[in-house]
């Protein structure tokens, strides 16, 4: 019969890359390893490490059975860590992870909410990449993120993916710039121009800007990355270059900035919320509702205050 145990020698042997490198790492005797092995293989009854004089490595089959185990071993982590948690407080727990800009406008009515139905809410902050991994180990049970229209996030088929809202991307100008006086600005207008970007070229709105510019044949030159829209506004209207910045990171734009939607089709970004299915259901339920709430007042004072 299959242990917990035997999944832990295989996912060591395929890290630590021997027999007694997994011994080491679980605190184990080599002969104990070597004894869960066998027995993990007389259960399979094929062999699933490649045994050699300079260390051990997984089989085609040992390859294939890892996944598994790690999501087991995943599943198990997550389940010990809910039910410690609700023991040691009483009350539910959540993790949830969010983006700067979607944390202050989306995250503070819906973290309340939980509060008073007794659900302890812990709050991480990170890029999208962060949160993605956050997610795929099972340290986050929730987080706020957000992608290209119709692209899919990396994510398996455990989470649940609600979207939020649509963020539009807007362009922001040194008020003296020769568009700024334009309602729209037609893109092939900024060729020339130089642009500011996220710290990472992967990013959503970059990989729109790209594509964007493409299509009227040209490429976007980068002088300056950062992912602090504050340090993004200060160098636009300092004459660095120019910018793409969501409208929900845009807050209330500088008196020295012109802010003016693109030309053609509008370029934007879509914000959700993944959940990871295992998630207490009530809790889950509560934090989505809560956000589309949140998300459905912060659509209609853009209506009412636009930016432009």
């Amino acid at each position: 019969m299959l242990e917990i145990r035997h999944l832990h020698v295989l996912r060591a042997i395929a890290h630590e890359g021997s027999l007694a490198g997994a011994a080491r790492a679980l605190h184990y005797s080599q002969p104990t390893v070597t004894h869960h092995l066998t027995v993990l293989e007389r259960h399979f009854d094929a062999a699933l490490v490649h045994r050699g004089p300079r260390g051990a490595t997984l089989t085609e089959l040992g390859e294939t059975l890892l996944p598994h185990a790690e999501a087991v071993l995943s599943r198990l982590r997550l389940a010990e860590r809910e039910v410690r948690d609700q023991a040691e407080r009483g009350t539910r727990a959540l993790h949830i992870g969010t983006f700067p800009t979607a944390g202050a406008l989306l995250l503070p009515g819906a973290v309340r909410s939980l509060h008073e139905q007794g659900v302890h809410v812990s709050l991480v902050e990170g890029e999208l990449p962060v949160l993605l991994n956050g997610l795929r180990s099972r340290e986050l049970h929730a987080a706020l993120v957000f992608s290209q229209p119709g692209d899919r996030l990396d994510l398996e088929d455990e989470f649940e993916v609600h979207p939020l809202l649509t963020d539009p991307l807007l362009l922001v100008l040194p008020q003296d710039h020769r568009c700024a006086a334009l309602e729209r600005v037609p893109l092939e207008e900024l060729r020339d121009d130089s642009w500011v970007g996220a710290a990472d070229p992967r990013d959503p709105c970059d990989r729109l800007l790209s594509w964007a510019c493409a299509q009227h044949g040209f490429e976007p030159v980068h002088v300056m990355r950062t992912d602090d829209y504050g340090v993004v506004q200060g160098f636009v209207a300092a004459g660095t270059g120019v910018s793409l910045v969501p409208r929900l990171a845009l807050g209330a734009p500088r008196a020295d900035l012109a802010v003016r939607p693109l030309e053609g089709p509008p370029l934007a970004r879509e914000i959700s919320v993944a959940v990871l299915r295992s998630t207490t259901a009530r809790s889950a339920r509560d934090l989505v509702g809560s956000l589309k709430r949140q998300a459905a007042r912060v659509v209609a004072r853009w209506d009412e205050q636009p930016p432009v």
